[in-house]
């Protein structure tokens, strides 16, 4: 299949994509534990739209890592590089983004993914946020990708809160 070559962005483009989503939800495990949850290989495997996630960098991973992602049923295929690495033990909060450098489906301009940890009163708060711009032909439809995106996205919002919540 083709490759297509996706553009860089920066943090900003999480606030002035086209499209956005974004969710914040506690989870009721400690921010390291959430956090190593999301940094680990093959992450998000509790996730239904996602078939694989790994890190095609070494660890320890930071700035510059990057991922290759299989969504299911396994015909898109992502390779995904971390502009955003930061990670805070002591107090207790952790960040990384990533732009989507390559994707095997046309049509996207840019898309990329901020995961931001924080403690909370009990367990931690984890936000999650999409950024999505079509390009091509499909630029004109953005509009209508929000109702599509919206439900996709619920689902990753479904799946994850039931993971975390049988999580032990």
């Amino acid at each position: 299949m083709p490759t297509y070559a996706l553009e860089s962005f920066d943090l900003d483009f999480f606030d002035t994509a086209p499209v956005t989503h974004k969710f914040s939800v506690n989870l009721p495990v400690s921010p390291e534990r959430a956090w190593a949850e999301l940094t680990r290989q093959n992450t998000l495997d509790w996730c239904r739209l996602i078939k694989a996630i790994n890190f095609t960098s070494p660890a320890p991973y930071g700035v510059g890592t990057t991922r290759s992602a299989q969504l299911a049923p396994g015909y898109a295929r992502l390779s995904e590089r971390f502009f955003c690495w930061d990670e805070d033990p002591q107090a207790q909060r952790y960040r990384n983004a990533f732009y989507v450098e390559q994707a095997n489906v046309p049509g996207l301009r840019r898309f990329g993914e901020l995961s931001e940890i924080e403690p909370a009163e009990r367990g931690c708060r984890f936000t999650w946020s999409f950024a999505i711009e079509l390009g091509g032909p499909l630029a004109r439809t953005s509009k209508f990708a929000l109702p599509v995106s919206a439900k996709a996205f619920g689902t990753l919002e479904t799946d994850t809160v039931k993971y975390f919540a049988n999580l032990r």
